[in-house]
């Protein structure tokens, strides 16, 4: 009789919460945006290139892989040799690029040699420090030059051309507003973006002729500009 009557209790408190839960109102549904605009501005600024990258490089080829390897290894320790005269932190920086030492094949797929190539880059602010070093070194040649910005350049280039795209979304935002009769607006989301052309490279046939000046010519270069643009996009609500 006892185990009955709290089967009963159970019964009637599981149809209680039941009910309950049943009667709970729900949720209102969210009231339309309204009044809400899209809108986007942008500014673009031409700046100056001020980094500098030569890529000098050699390769060799012969009937067995250590006279290769140890012609390369010549080739680029003199190199380095003659470029860390001139190096001095972000004016001229020296690092080495690719060392690579690969079998050639005949027709019939057996090894008859070995070819390889070294590559050494110089990097800096100091165009005719680069220019002079590049040209000084005879144990490789200019495979190729390419212009950019540095970090500092790059930096300031955006934060110009930020702060010019956010006064016309401001500005276009406030004047919307007014055309629709509103006072004024508030910004509900925002969207900042940067970007630039990146590298410049310059023509190969340039920097080919460049190596017949004297070795205490330094090789012409002439930096161009890269373009910055930041887009400011999104959304303001009028009031």
């Amino acid at each position: 009789m006892r185990t009955t009557q709290l089967a009963g209790i159970g019964v009637s408190a599981w149809l209680l919460c039941a009910t309950v839960a049943w009667s709970q109102p729900t949720a209102a549904a969210p009231a339309p945006l309204q009044n809400v605009v899209q809108l986007s501005a942008s500014e673009a600024i031409d700046v100056q290139q001020d980094l500098l990258v030569i890529r000098l490089s050699t390769s060799r080829d012969g009937p067995d892989a250590a006279t290769v390897q140890a012609q390369l290894k010549a080739a680029l320790d003199a190199g380095l040799t003659e470029a860390k005269k001139a190096a001095q932190p972000g004016q001229m920086d020296v690092r080495t690029g690719h060392f690579n030492l690969h079998p050639r094949y005949t027709r019939d797929g057996k090894i008859n040699g070995w070819q390889g190539a070294v590559e050494l880059s110089l990097e800096g602010r100091d165009f005719a420090r680069i220019g002079l070093a590049a040209a000084r070194i005879q144990s490789l040649t200019v495979a190729g030059t390419s212009f950019a910005l540095s970090r500092e350049q790059r930096l300031r280039a955006e934060a110009d051309a930020q702060g010019v795209a956010i006064d016309r979304f401001k500005a276009r935002a406030s004047e919307i507003a007014k055309s629709f009769g509103f006072t004024s607006f508030t910004l509900r989301e925002v969207a900042v973006n940067a970007n630039d052309q990146g590298l410049q490279p310059r023509p190969r046939a340039m920097v080919m002729e460049a190596k017949s000046f004297a070795s205490d010519a330094p090789i012409p270069l002439e930096a161009g500009k890269t373009t910055i643009m930041v887009s400011v996009s999104g959304s303001v609500q009028l009031k």
